[in-house]
């Protein structure tokens, strides 16, 4: 007969439940994840990685295209979209098997099904393990889907969901993308670079709105450049589906309207927690707007309940639901030395070429917060690294409180910025200040020291320009 006692449960095995799960079991907990679909969840799926490997090929497809650049020659370049995604699923498969054997390896029952809280100890499951199952302590890890406007939504054949935009079975010669955000931004860039005709129209008055301006202005100037169109301040109205083609209505905030006609349309507006028939409302579980309400420590109003990841609220990122797991798992294990989530040192990445990466506040919520600040920035056009590695289009800002020395943020666009803004989320998470930074030695040549001449320019040392 199959266990069905606890100490935890975790319900969804995303990259929030999973590690939740695996932190548990290290701490001596015997654990259980109820999964109703794939481990991994939609990030190593449906979502972060796939799209990784997506753009992955689209750079090299753009690098080879630049090959006389670097005195090479490559003529008749063609990509094949079949074998593409083809790449991308065998890379989520890879990675969604590997979560499978860290659970068999820290000892974590998985129960295939869908599951449904029937008292704040205990789990029905419906499907491949159907059952009753108990714990002391239960995690809500069930993420979210992605957000359906009326009158705009997906059909999976002519207006996509990412879903359907990262399986395409031939490339569209045109495409309408809604919503620049970072999942909006990634596959307009996606396509853009293999040739489709794009336009992004935004209802914000800039793209990648959560972004520094600064480097949101960046970003339009560099899609622009690569023939993206941007429409802000704007909105789809409607959506009429023909055959093989789709008329859009995109009305901006003057009231004046334009028609635009495109083979496909991504809809990437935003997403929604997957809160529903989990029973949370016969048990009391605070929900606002789709989202789960918890505390610093992700307790939701309940006792013993406890809510990670996407289904409790922004910013929707996975490193931020796995941290959210190993701190609920922590904090219900009774560990010491514990801190809370503090959202203002999560980094986020937005992975379009240029990439896009922050940390902190930006100039404008620094400035707003009442804070007088000093503003350090360095382009990649005096950076000798980016120079030999022929990507010059670039900046790296700073923001630094005036009084104390505190980075307040980080703000960059540019080659591998997403693999740069770590220097800066540490820096953050040791409380460190202008001195500590300026007094770092930083390699050369590399893309790094521009962020050691950013600082500099804060404070009126730079260098190199």
């Amino acid at each position: 007969m199959a266990d069905t006692q606890f100490d935890l449960i975790v319900i969804g095995g995303g990259p929030g439940g999973y590690v939740a799960a695996i932190r548990a079991a290290q701490l001596g907990l015997k654990t259980a994840v109820v999964e109703r679909e794939h481990l991994g969840g939609i990030c190593l799926n449906w979502g972060c990685i796939p799209t990784k490997a997506l753009l992955r090929s689209s750079e090299i497809f753009h690098l080879i295209h630049r090959a006389k650049e670097f005195g090479l020659s490559a003529d008749n370049v063609r990509f094949d979209v079949t074998k593409i995604v083809e790449r991308s699923r065998k890379v989520a498969a890879q990675l969604s098997n590997g979560v499978r054997f860290l659970m068999k390896k820290n000892k974590v029952t998985v129960i295939e099904g869908e599951a449904r809280l029937t008292s704040p100890t205990t789990v029905a499951v419906t499907g491949k393990a159907a059952g009753a199952y108990s714990a002391k302590n239960i995690i809500i890890a069930t993420g979210a889907r992605a957000r359906a406007l009326p009158g705009l939504e997906p059909d999976g054949k002519l207006v996509w969901s990412y879903r359907e935009a990262m399986v395409p079975t031939a490339m569209p010669k045109s495409l309408l993308v809604i919503g620049s955000g970072a999942i909006g931004i990634e596959f307009a860039s996606f396509y853009r670079t293999l040739g489709a005709e794009v336009t992004v129209v935004e209802v914000m008055d800039r793209i990648l709105p959560v972004e520094d301006e600064e480097i949101s202005a960046l970003a339009l100037k560099a899609f622009t450049k690569q023939g993206m169109k941007v429409i802000t301040g704007a909105s789809v109205e409607e959506l009429v589906r023909g055959a093989d083609h789709v008329t859009a209505t995109v009305k901006t905030k003057d009231g004046k309207s334009q028609a635009i006609e495109v083979e496909r349309v991504i809809s990437a507006v935003g997403i929604v927690g997957n809160v529903e028939n989990l029973g949370l409302e016969a048990l009391g579980v605070k929900v606002e707007r789709s989202h789960i309400v918890v505390n610093e420590w992700a307790e939701t109003s309940v006792k013993g309940l406890y809510a990670i990841g996407d289904v409790a609220g922004p910013p929707w990122l996975a490193h931020k639901a796995s941290h959210e797991g190993v701190i609920a798992v922590e904090r219900l294990a009774g560990a010491k030395g514990l801190h809370p989530l503090d959202v203002t040192k999560i980094p986020g990445c937005t992975y379009c070429w240029p990439q896009v990466a922050s940390v902190g506040l930006t100039e404008a919520r620094a400035r707003a917060a009442g804070r007088e600040v000093k503003v350090g920035r360095f382009p990649y056009n005096a950076n000798g690294k980016a120079i030999a590695l022929g990507d010059t289009e670039g900046l790296i800002k700073t923001v630094f409180d005036a009084k104390t020395g505190e980075l307040l943020g980080a703000h960059m666009i540019g080659a591998e910025v997403t693999e740069l803004i770590q220097g800066y989320t540490i820096a953050r998470t040791l409380e460190t200040t202008e001195a500590e930074l300026m007094h770092t030695v930083f390699p050369h040549p590399t893309l790094s020291e521009m962020m050691h001449e950013a600082v500099l320019d804060a404070y009126g040392k730079v260098v190199h320009v």
